[in-house]
């Protein structure tokens, strides 16, 4: 089971679903939204147990982010019609088991740091 929290943990989430796709996405959203890098991995919507008081963002017309209104933690990311939801893998309390499988939107990284980890780049 992999279970998270926001920082001040009024928003949890868990799950005994395997996650898939654990990946580090570049895109100028997601760091605006987390500060750097966002890195998360998805399971199907059904499969992850959210408790608390999750505020929604539609951030663009394909996708909307889920975070804590207290303490302002970006936790989730879901594409508008279909059924997975992502969770941010910073928010997991203890080890996750998983590996980055791919970085993503590389072409929008910041220009004040380099990918040099030999995972795939898209």
């Amino acid at each position: 089971m992999i279970k998270g929290s926001c920082m001040c943990g009024d928003v949890r989430f868990e799950t005994d679903a395997e996650p898939q796709g654990a990946s580090a996405c570049h895109c100028g959203q997601c760091r605006k939204m987390s500060g750097h890098v966002w890195s998360s991995a998805y399971v199907a919507r059904g499969d992850l147990v959210i408790g608390g008081p999750v505020k929604w963002f539609t951030s663009s017309a394909l996708a909307k982010r889920g975070f804590c209104g207290r303490c302002g933690s970006f936790m989730f990311w879901v594409v508008q019609g279909e059924d997975t939801i992502s969770f941010a893998l910073g928010a997991v309390d203890g080890p996750t088991g998983l590996r980055l499988s791919k970085h993503i939107f590389v072409a929008g990284k910041g220009d004040y740091y380099d990918i040099c980890d030999g995972v795939v780049q898209r």
